[in-house]
């Protein structure tokens, strides 16, 4: 009896422990050789559990990712299901040799997994041949005769594509987001695949909905991930395939056209079989709707066309505060915000006798994150002051903006004031300035004004005498 429990016992552990190694993901690498025009894969397998999170493939330098793939399983033996799902990223080669795939980490449901890595042999290409595959023929076609074909059914899921934008109407010089993504359902997905030519599709894509009045600012996905989202209270997995931030140019409507795009959609074996095939690749076109995004004039205002668009503030540094005549300073006027970064043209700087600002460096950072362009813009300013006193350097640097999201014109203005120092400069600024040769014997001159006729007479008398010497010089020629 007593056997018997710690019989029931261990069998409960070991059943136990085996259901959380199955939990565990594990990683698996391809083949050790493959050929230049074959792939290499890294698929990472989830045992009775789901892929709700994972990091990114690692980079292989000589091989090129080309897309991801996800395949699922279900499988029902003695009335206990296990669960298989799997994330395949695919890798092509760029020239024969041996690529050395270092030991890499991916993090998969917030569990580290590591794999060890492997040397890889990219061999010359081979002839593709149709390989034979053992499901495909059904022994039991010998005993019962020629079955009739495979029919294989369509088994709709929920999955679209869609082409949102963040606003419909915007002003000249404000940005808009667009996003063109792939939804597939959690809890009623199509059997999807990537085709081989999607990142020529997504190329095509861009050049139809890219406007040519805007200035823009790409997301640059490179890497089809997948993410959770919710829309009406159900759960979908989402793969963005492009992104971008628009800033118009004019007030020119935008319109968007209607988008296709082309998947693999497999369909499942109305009567599967055991040695038959249990799915059948096919073709499924997606599509959007078309769209157009409203330009608003700005209003009016002497700077219309020149100001920046945007959510803006100032941060700003300068050297020091008690400041002398004569000695330089520098001065940061850093622009942050929300916006078309590298729209910003250098602040106004009012001409002023107290000051001599000169052309600044300028920095600038640019960060497209969570559907928004952000970033800064330092100019860094070396100048000299020339005039004793206290002054606001908000009175000699500034800029105006237009803010969207007020409707409304606003400057950016410093809140520094400096004491400055020392005697004055400004004979000494002058006097540095080479004013050529007319000028510097000024000092040295006489200042007693000359009457304009003596002048003349001078002159007149000087033609006579050159006159009588070229006469005399004639008459004793001849004479000799």
């Amino acid at each position: 009896m007593i056997a018997n429990r710690i019989l029931v016992l261990i069998t409960f552990i070991l059943v136990f422990c085996a259901n959380i190694s199955a939990q565990n993901p594990k990683i698996i690498l391809g083949p050790d050789k493959i050929a230049l025009n074959q792939a290499f894969t890294i698929t990472v397998e989830v045992q009775n559990n789901r892929i709700r999170s994972i990091d990114n493939f690692p980079e292989i330098p000589g091989l090129n990712r080309i897309g991801q793939s996800t395949s699922s399983s279900t499988n029902i033996i003695n009335g206990k299901y296990s669960t298989t799902q799997s994330i395949i990223q695919n890798y092509a080669p760029t020239q024969e040799g041996v690529i050395v795939l270092n030991p890499f980490t991916i993090t998969v449901n917030d569990q580290p997994v590591k794999s060890p890595g492997k040397r890889i042999t990219i061999g010359p290409p081979i002839q593709q041949q149709k390989r034979y595959n053992p499901f495909s023929y059904d022994p039991f076609e010998e005993f019962f005769g020629k079955r009739q074909p495979q029919e294989f059914i369509d088994i709709k899921g929920d999955a679209f594509l869609a082409l949102s934008i963040d606003k419909e109407e915007v002003f000249v010089g404000e940005g808009f987001t667009v996003t063109l993504g792939l939804y597939n359902s959690v809890s009623k997905p199509d059997d999807l695949g990537w085709p081989e030519d999607i990142s020529e599709q997504i190329a095509e894509i861009k050049k139809k909905i890219t406007p040519t009045n805007c200035w823009e600012e790409n997301f640059k996905i490179t890497n089809l991930n997948r993410e959770s989202v919710v829309i009406n209270d159900m759960r979908y997995f989402h793969f963005k395939l492009f992104q971008a931030t628009f800033f118009p140019l004019n007030n020119e409507l935008i319109s968007f056209p209607s988008i296709a795009l082309n998947m693999i959609k497999y369909k499942v074996a109305k009567n599967p079989s055991f040695f038959g095939k249990t799915r059948q690749a096919d073709t499924k076109v997606f599509t959007t709707g078309s769209k157009t995004v409203n330009i608003k004039e700005l209003p009016p205002h002497p700077l219309k066309d020149q100001v920046p668009v945007g959510k803006y503030f100032l941060s700003e540094e300068i050297s020091g505060k008690e400041l002398k005549t004569g000695q330089s300073f520098t001065y940061q006027f850093n622009v942050q915000g929300e916006g078309n970064i590298s729209a910003i043209n250098n602040p106004t700087i009012n001409k002023s006798i107290n000051f001599d600002f000169y052309s600044p460096n300028i920095l600038q950072n640019i960060n497209r994150s969570n559907n928004k362009v952000r970033g800064s813009k330092k100019f860094n300013y070396y100048a000299i002051p020339s005039e004793p006193g206290e002054f606001e350097i908000g009175d000699i640097i500034s800029l105006v903006y237009f803010d969207p999201y007020e409707e409304l014109y606003d400057t950016l203005r410093s809140n520094i004031k400096v004491t400055v120092s020392g005697e004055s400069k400004k004979n000494v600024s002058i006097s540095s300035n080479d004013l050529g040769s007319f000028y510097n014997m000024i000092d040295i001159e006489d200042n007693k004004l000359e009457s304009i006729n003596k002048q003349g007479m001078v002159k007149l008398i000087a033609n006579i005498l050159i006159l009588v010497m070229l006469g005399l010089t004639i008459f004793f020629i001849f004479k000799k």
